[in-house]
């Protein structure tokens, strides 16, 4: 932090030298002065902020145990330390179920998020993720009034959600401008990490721009983030809110320096699209794409690694009736440049379909350009009020309900995603299910030994097993794969 004058400390040395020796012949320098810049204070920050933050508590029927096989190791070191230091198990923690414990409606705590205030009339902007499956959700503001929450539209895509509660005169935030956001400024972030609310960590920006989901370049920091910072905002110097985090790169699940945040201005983009209709409207085009490499482009005339590289046509799509053919380079969308490949997902998702529009393609050694209509990405289901989902419940065939379960069959995009082949997703547990752990949202790929593919199948397998004995049970939980057994009653 100090920049040290050597020219003047043998100055002063010197002189000194000559003092000893009762010859001073000159006279002294000017007393070094050290510079520096002090280190940021939060504590206006945080005054100006933190009303605005809130904590956000998801509530579910108690139709399914925690996890498999109770809490993981990690789950368990946590606990044992709020058990030791603070007396208590770690907030927003269910306790183990008890054994033999009938199913039942009532309520138990599912998760805990942060969230911020955007309007003074109760809309609250969080992640998708943390309001996901949720049968009821709780916002607590900073005064610790709590309050029931309505979800008003949810974006996987981008993981931006939107929820309201029923109060007036709230403390809102500042929605600051992303493009005067820079690499190394500090920022602040206040959330719930662990359940611990208005909890405030700072760091700086680490990059810009950073490609790690389709419709989003993210924001990286060093800023602190731990499970239930999810939702809060990230806030730079100005109290103004510039991202929300989102996620964390991490080899043990904890923090490890690297954070992402959703940049405010695609967050406010999705959430007025949310406020609006209850979910987002993106327009696609109909091509499978590649980034264009050094070599390629060197050899084909392009100049510079440059713009989106066309590797497939879907039939009948805006892109085919447009004239654009495999091996194209897409350079331009709407007259705008595309630098990276992933750039042109995030043109043409904002995009509003039915917008007839022009893109530029080399082709062959020459560019040539060629209007297109884009059309309507196939739509997230919306995200509808707790109580209406409460209230239909899908009712299952003979077979799967009498081992507990309700299932339905994955759509293509559930498998891209999941990057299976086949299996079915589970809509409801009840019995033996609920026991043996099973989770609405799990996917189940095999029944014993026989692989499923379809409600059909699903259905045929668990007919023929032997309900007097164990069911083993392989199935998908995001990206893990896992055994249940389920047991039949006694």
């Amino acid at each position: 932090m100090f920049r040290i004058e050597w020219k003047k400390i043998r100055a002063h040395a010197a002189i000194a030298v000559l003092a000893i020796a009762g010859t001073v012949a000159v006279m002294p320098a000017k007393p070094v002065v050290a510079q520096g810049r002090a280190l940021p204070d939060f504590t206006d920050l945080v005054e100006q902020v933190g009303p605005a933050v809130v904590n956000i508590r998801t509530l579910e029927r108690a139709r399914q145990s925690a996890s498999p096989g109770g809490a993981g190791p990690m789950d368990e070191e946590m606990q044992e330390f709020f058990r030791r230091f603070f007396g208590q198990p770690l907030p927003g923690t269910p306790r183990s179920p008890r054994p033999n414990r009938p199913p039942s409606d009532e309520e138990t705590p599912r998760g805990v998020g942060s969230g911020f205030i955007l309007t003074t009339d109760g809309f609250v902007m969080t992640n998708a993720h943390v309001v996901e499956g949720a049968d009821e959700v709780i916002v607590t503001l900073p005064d610790k009034r709590e309050f029931k929450a309505r979800i008003i539209g949810a974006d996987k895509r981008t993981d931006v959600a939107v929820v309201k509660i029923d109060a007036t005169g709230l403390p809102a935030v500042k929605v600051g401008d992303i493009n005067r956001l820079k690499v190394g400024e500090w920022v602040m972030a206040i959330g719930s990490p662990f359940g611990l609310e208005n909890t405030v960590t700072a760091g700086i920006v680490s990059a810009k721009q950073r490609d790690t989901g389709d419709y989003l370049p993210f924001i990286q920091t060093d800023v602190a983030i731990n499970p239930g910072n999810s939702g809060g905002p990230l806030i730079n110097m100005r109290g103004e809110v510039v991202g929300i985090n989102s996620q964390i790169y991490s080899r043990s699940g904890g923090f490890m320096g690297i954070s992402f945040a959703i940049p405010i201005d695609e967050a406010i983009r999705v959430s007025e699209q949310l406020r609006v209709s209850g979910r987002v409207s993106r327009g696609r085009i109909g091509v499978h794409i590649d980034q264009v490499t050094k070599d390629v482009a060197e050899s084909i005339g392009l100049g510079k690694p440059q713009g989106a590289l066309v590797r497939s046509v879907e039939s009948g799509s805006p892109a085919d009736k447009a004239g654009l053919e495999a091996g194209d380079i897409i350079t331009r969308f709407d007259g705008k440049l595309i630098d990276r490949a992933t750039d042109l997902p995030r043109l043409v998702g904002n995009t509003k379909p039915g917008t007839r529009t022009n893109m530029t393609v080399f082709r062959r050694g020459a560019t040539r350009d060629l209007t297109i209509t884009v059309a309507e990405i196939e739509p997230e289901k919306a995200v509808r009020p707790t109580a209406e989902r409460n209230n239909e419940r899908p009712k299952g065939s003979p077979a799967a309900q009498s081992i507990g379960l309700v299932v339905s069959d994955l759509t293509d995009a559930q498998k891209r995603e999941l990057k299976v082949k086949g299996g079915v997703r589970v809509e409801s547990v009840t019995d033996g299910a609920l026991r043996a752990g099973i989770r609405e949202g799990d996917v189940i790929t095999a029944i014993g030994n026989t692989e499923i593919n379809s409600v059909k199948e699903f259905d045929a397998t668990v007919a023929r097993v032997d309900k007097s004995k164990p069911i083993p049970v392989l199935l998908r939980r995001g990206e893990l794969a896992t055994y249940l057994l389920i047991r039949p009653a006694r």
